[in-house]
């Protein structure tokens, strides 16, 4: 624990030191550090998908660091410093785990997370997806709000019933393309076809925004291997008939 907490007292007085010495640092504001907390984090998504314990090493203490910058900027405006946001952390923490700081039993991890959710009805939020970020991507957005449904009860049963769902979703998008209907109606059934099956990968336990990023990260793969494979033989793709690519494709996805 000494380790632990010297290591902390050097980062703060850093911290301290860069934001009185250094131009940039002491330039800095909240909104000014928002962006680029936002791209720390996505780096650190990336490196957790990429399972590069270095890596997740270097971007949590970026991450760490925004946070102790952010305490320190609340500081100067006594607004509030990291110790501030520390204890008010752990008490959010005690609170919200009554199954460990109080006498309430629990079974499971679905009735932990059903009573964070009340508990958090009674810290005064007027609705259970009042704490579902605005500006969060869509995929993560619609998984959150969705397990905070579930939190309270209003879900599916069993997957075989959402899976039903998807399929109605599908036909409905089908029926609206079939008939050349506006692209704000066509858009709508599309948007139910992906809401249905972020629901549906909750029931098989598949994150879907971690799949479909991996999914991202395998084309890139494939497709830079077919354009080096293409640029050895003295080709480019657009030259290139799809039947040719297919070859180099295939080729990648065997790798």
């Amino acid at each position: 624990m000494e380790k632990k907490l010297a290591a902390f007292a050097r980062l703060l007085t850093i911290m301290d030191e860069l934001r009185e010495k250094c131009p940039w640092d002491r330039k800095q504001t909240m909104e000014s550090l928002r962006h680029l907390t936002i791209e720390e984090t996505y780096e650190l998504a990336d490196s957790i998908l990429e399972k590069d314990m270095d890596k997740i090493k270097k971007e949590l203490g970026d991450v760490l660091l925004h946070i102790v910058f952010y305490a320190r900027i609340g500081s100067e405006t006594n607004d509030f410093d990291i110790s501030d946001v520390i204890n008010s952390l752990c008490d959010k923490l005690v609170y919200r785990h009554p199954h460990i700081y109080s006498d309430v039993h629990v079974a499971d991890a679905k009735e932990v997370s059903e009573n964070w959710e009340k508990l958090k009805l009674k810290e005064g939020n007027k609705s259970v997806l009042g704490g579902v970020p605005l500006s969060l991507p869509a995929v993560v957005k619609a998984w959150r709000i969705q397990e905070k449904a579930r939190a309270v009860g209003f879900d599916w049963e069993e997957p075989g019933q959402v899976w039903n769902k998807v399929e109605e979703e599908i036909s409905e998008l089908r029926q609206e393309v079939a008939n050349n209907s506006p692209l704000s109606m066509i858009e709508d059934e599309y948007g139910d076809v992906l809401f249905s099956l972020i629901n549906y990968a909750r029931f098989i336990e598949v994150n879907p925004e971690d799949a479909l990023e991996k999914t991202n990260k395998k084309f890139i793969k494939r497709f830079q291997y077919l354009e080096q494979k293409a640029s050895a033989s003295g080709k480019k793709l657009q030259d290139m008939s799809l039947a040719e690519m297919d070859v180099y494709w295939n080729e990648a996805k065997k790798l």
